[in-house]
């Protein structure tokens, strides 16, 4: 069982700043107690350079919500064989905040600017991606090509949402 918590600005700073730290260039902070529970919700703090490989959720159970709370984010959202399909850049207190990503989904966030923060939900429990779920058309983290795939991404977002 969790421990009611009031989140202020102080402790995004702090998962920001573990963030930017980070190798991966992200945290985050489960408010849910253990990767077994059914429900999952949780801070998630990005900073610009990190890659989160394309990937869905084949679990029919495993729509996602997010609602970005500080910074800007870009979305992309791909076919089954890697076309872009749709794309959108949410911005804290801007006209786009919050995307749903339904099961089945190909889709990949990317962090616009420093501090970039969102609430993430989606059900549990935890699974790693099988392979049917992360994308074969994109470089998998720690790809020499991982960099330069995501640079395209960040170009296919620039101007939206400004």
């Amino acid at each position: 069982m969790s421990t009611p918590r009031i989140i202020d600005q102080s402790f995004l700073n702090q998962i920001s700043d573990q963030a930017k730290a980070s190798p991966r260039r992200r945290k985050n902070f489960n408010f849910h107690a253990n990767e077994a529970d059914a429900s999952h919700r949780l801070l998630n703090a990005i900073a610009p350079g990190s890659y989160i490989v394309p990937h869905r959720h084949q679990d029919p159970n495993k729509d996602e919500s997010i609602v970005l709370l500080r910074g800007r984010l870009g979305a992309v959202f791909f076919d089954e064989s890697g076309e872009v399909t749709e794309r959108g850049v949410l911005e804290a207190g801007g006209a786009q905040v919050m995307l749903n990503v339904p099961h089945g989904t190909y889709h990949t966030v990317v962090a616009l600017a420093p501090g970039t923060l969102f609430f993430e939900a989606k059900a549990g429990p935890y699974r790693p991606l099988g392979p049917d779920e992360r994308a074969p058309w994109a470089p998998q983290e720690g790809d020499p090509e991982a960099a330069p795939y995501l640079a395209r991404l960040e170009s296919l977002l620039r101007g939206f949402g400004a």
